[in-house]
């Protein structure tokens, strides 16, 4: 048989959670955003959850390809444009509205051989540093970008950098707002943060909205808030089963380094799960985890292939867990207890996108 590790791809979540994006935002548009894969999860796997949604956004075009091979015909957003000329033909070809956010792409698309114009989202860098015209070019690109017959509608977007945060959104908003106030076309500003903390801003109203992390189970301002009080469910997890079992004696060592050592009696699960199939090595002893739905922890550093886990709670609640007993390494047990994404991630000292998009190649999914 297959080794044991296995992620699940929820449907009827990635449905709930797009739904909440909608009444978070209910008169704008919603841009499904499905880079890298669908952050982990396999653009096949989630369309039948996220097709509700008005378009999808992502970056590179195969992903764009695979979605109109799966029948998608509405909008699909390049939210990086085009990275050379040839691109273009691809974008021409597969219908893609596309972001410009500097003055190369508005030279290649003076150059560009087509009869249908392109439609073009105009990126303003409103204080992210990252994409975009500043402020005082922005007018300028959105005129050369007006006078190009290879361009259609002209729609207006940018990037919150501090949406999640205490710093906010109000000097961006403000900046974008100035900026674009009597030229036309529609807006998109908000990404998830933007859109669960400041929808509600009616300075934020826009055409369109980016939820990304949101649609997946994460919540965007963790810790501060959690997928619980944003009513989010887990789309990903991640689940494998216990291999085999020691039992311990006070000052006995756990796994390379001997980081861990017993203070007393105990049992410990060795679980088909390591670095190799994506869980973060440097999460510590005390990570949290699922086993048989009753929440324990890490043991000891992690291993290409084995973690360790404490049983202990497991026998103070009754559970006889031992081999072949289920652990969820975050998501959803079977028994229906959740161990959120971002608290693994927190415990490994990162955010849990990048736990998503970490999973690898040997570990086998499944779409429920």
């Amino acid at each position: 048989m297959p080794r044991p590790i296995q992620a699940f791809v929820h449907t009827d979540a990635l449905r709930h959670n797009l739904a909440r994006m909608r009444a978070a935002a209910p008169d704008a548009r919603v841009w499904a955003v499905v880079k890298a894969n669908a952050y982990g999860h396999g653009i096949e796997r989630v369309f039948e959850g996220l097709r509700g949604a008005d378009g999808f956004a992502l970056l590179d075009l195969d992903e764009a390809q695979r979605l109109r091979s799966l029948g998608w015909r509405g909008p699909v957003l390049l939210l990086e444009g085009v990275f050379e000329s040839r691109d273009l033909e691809l974008c021409s070809r597969l219908d893609l509205w596309h972001t410009v956010h500097c003055d190369e792409q508005i030279d290649m698309l003076s150059r560009h051989k087509t009869q249908v114009p392109h439609r073009i989202f105009l990126k303003m860098n409103s204080g992210m540093n990252r994409l975009g015209f500043t402020p005082t070019r922005f007018r300028s690109a959105w005129t050369r970008l007006n006078q190009l017959p290879q361009v259609d509608e002209i729609s207006l977007i940018t990037h919150f950098s501090d949406a999640d945060g205490p710093k906010g959104i109000a000097e961006q908003i403000a900046t974008f707002t100035k900026t674009t106030e009597d030229l036309p076309g529609e807006r998109s500003t908000c990404n998830s943060a933007g859109l669960l903390r400041h929808a509600g801003d009616t300075a934020v109203a826009a055409d369109w909205v980016r939820p990304g992390i949101a649609l997946y189970g994460s919540a965007p301002d963790f810790p501060e808030r959690n997928i619980a009080q944003w009513d989010l469910q887990p789309t990903m997890s991640l689940r494998s089963r216990i291999i085999a079992t020691q039992d311990l004696q006070a000052g006995d060592t756990v796994g390379y380094g001997s980081s861990f050592k017993a203070d007393a009696p105990m049992r410990l699960g060795v679980v088909a799960c390591g670095y190799a199939d994506g869980y973060p090595r440097h999460c510590p002893t005390g990570t949290p985890v699922l086993v048989d739905g009753v929440r324990t922890r890490t043991l000891g550093r992690v291993s290409m292939d084995m973690i360790a886990v404490d049983l202990t709670p497991c026998v103070e609640t009754g559970h006889e867990a031992g081999f072949g007993s289920e652990v969820t390494l975050w998501g959803k047990a079977s028994n229906g207890t959740v161990l959120p994404i971002d608290d693994v991630a927190q415990a490994a000292g990162t955010v849990g996108y990048e736990l998503m998009c970490a999973v690898s190649n040997r570990v086998g999914f499944t779409q429920d």
